[in-house]
């Protein structure tokens, strides 16, 4: 049984367009108390909560809005207006990312509550324990992605976050935003309770201790608080190591999780298991289909190819060439001079393959040690320790090519911060790519690491859309439109740049 398939209740009336729909006595919706009545019940509520956990929309955001796809051979018009940068609080990744991680936040929030009506015994004390610890963690993770898109500044406490929801809301609430400040301190408490709560346990598919401490992690980076991010960091490196070669490219195919701290799982028949909306943030679905519509490579028709720029970042003795670009891509000597551009140069992206037989579906990987060692390496450039065989940033980005080249690498030499944590955005963008991070990584570190989104010549001349400085005001997501239907005070606290209608 899954409850999300039993109930929903939609956190603000703006989801829907008719009140009736929503009211909040409707005959025949299920209580909590209903809904849940055992341990066992709330934990088959647990995988409907699970079940809200997706990253391919971020993914399909990220890969398209960048620096890190191009329009592909195949493209009929899919993702045109974020590859144009056009971006308003009607577009559909306004919306998404809102109304999705609030609705499994709500998911969360009721299973919170049920789990208040009932009282464990001894032998269902630790799963009871453990069912309440995985949703406080992943209500911490959904308010983080909410965070990263909608603040316009992690690391200020005083600036605007998003509305703060720890309970099942009537539809007639119209809650405004909340405070930086007031928002980590409330993710950062339901992480300390989450870990107080889950039990050990090693399967990256399920929410861990390490789980907890990656976001911990992950959040002190976002924030600029590295004093904070490096015991945490390092702590999660020195645990999972790094992957070698052999073990990195099996990753890609599900095959091995040697660096993987948590991961989503995607099997054959779940709901996933399907292409989801292609060239749209409303993805779903195989991850692969952000790029191609039925299959790996060439003959996979892909819509959307690696963006020359990245290309010319690999290099092929690095197996994140191997793991990034499939070998069927037609790669153009005479390049930036090609021929025929669309035909002569067909760099098609290969990170997610397939697995299980089904081409395009892969786990998704949501924290691995690798982002670790960047966190670490943020934190050596933030503190000046930049250069130096051990404890620097040129140590950590070392030891991360040394293992991807299965050789010894040179030991980098920075001159200032700013040529450090621009190598560091260099490295994420190789090793992250395809993920999800690039979006993120360019609003907090872009200016620092004076870096922006930096797209090959040819591959944005149809749309003059080549460079976005990372102080632009898109690198924060408008509030939805959506959302002022039901709660229009809102309006009045729209990010900078966009119109609050």
């Amino acid at each position: 049984m899954k409850i999300k398939n039993l109930l929903y209740i939609g956190l603000f009336a703006g989801f829907l367009s008719c009140n009736d729909a929503i009211e909040i006595d409707q005959p025949g919706r299920l209580s909590a108390e209903a809904a849940y009545q055992t341990v066992e019940d709330l934990q088959s509520g647990l995988f409907g909560v699970y079940n809200g956990f997706d990253t391919t929309p971020e993914i399909a955001f990220t890969t398209n809005f960048t620096d890190e796809s191009a329009v592909g051979s195949e493209n009929g018009g899919q993702g045109f207006d974020l590859f144009a940068f056009n971006l308003n609080a009607a577009s559909g990744a306004a919306s998404n990312f809102w109304v999705r991680n609030y609705a499994a936040i709500n998911d969360a929030n009721l299973l919170i509550e049920a789990a208040e009506l009932i009282e464990p015994n001894a032998d269902n004390q630790e799963l009871y324990n453990s069912v309440l610890g995985q949703t406080y963690a992943l209500r911490a993770y959904f308010y983080t992605e909410l965070m990263s898109y909608y603040s316009t500044d992690y690391s200020d406490d005083s600036a605007l976050g998003v509305p703060i929801i720890d309970f099942v809301p009537s539809v007639d609430i119209q809650p405004l935003r909340d405070t930086n400040g007031d928002v980590w301190a409330f993710i950062n408490s339901d992480l300390t309770t989450a870990k107080s709560l889950i039990s050990a346990q090693s399967n990256p598919t399920y929410i861990s201790k390490d789980f907890v401490t990656a976001l911990q992690a992950r959040i002190a980076a976002y924030r600029g608080r590295y004093t904070e991010a490096l015991p945490l960091a390092l702590g999660l490196l020195n645990k999972y190591g790094i992957a070698d070669r052999t073990q990195y490219e099996d990753m890609k195919f599900d095959q091995d999780n040697t660096e993987i701290i948590f991961k989503l799982l995607r099997n054959q028949g779940d709901p996933y298991d399907r292409q989801g909306a292609t060239g749209s943030v409303a993805a779903g679905g195989w991850a692969g289909a952000r790029w191609a519509f039925t299959n790996r490579g060439i003959a996979g028709a892909p819509y959307f190819e690696i963006n020359r720029a990245l290309f010319n970042m690999l290099d092929p003795e690095d197996i994140r060439y191997d793991v990034i670009v499939h070998p069927s891509s037609i790669i153009d000597p005479n390049y930036p001079d090609p021929v025929n551009y669309r035909k002569d140069d067909i760099l098609v992206v290969d990170k997610y393959p397939g697995s299980e037989g089904v081409p395009l579906m892969n786990d998704l990987k949501v924290f691995r040690s690798s982002e670790m060692l960047f966190i670490a390496a943020e934190a050596y450039a933030d503190a000046g320790s930049l250069n130096g065989a051990s404890n620097s940033v040129a140590a950590l980005l070392k030891r991360l090519r040394d293992a991807r080249f299965g050789a010894e690498t040179s030991l980098p030499v920075f001159n200032d911060q700013q040529s450090a944590f621009g190598a560091i955005l260099d490295e994420r963008r190789i090793e992250l790519a395809f993920e999800g991070h690039r979006y993120k990584d360019l609003k907090r570190l872009g200016v620092v690491g004076n870096r922006g989104i930096d797209r090959d010549p040819l591959d944005c001349a149809q749309f003059n859309a080549c460079t976005l400085s990372a102080t632009d005001y898109r690198f924060t997501l408008p509030l939805p439109i959506v959302e002022f239907n039901a709660n229009p005070g809102l309006r009045e606290q729209q990010n900078p740049g966009y119109s609050g209608n």
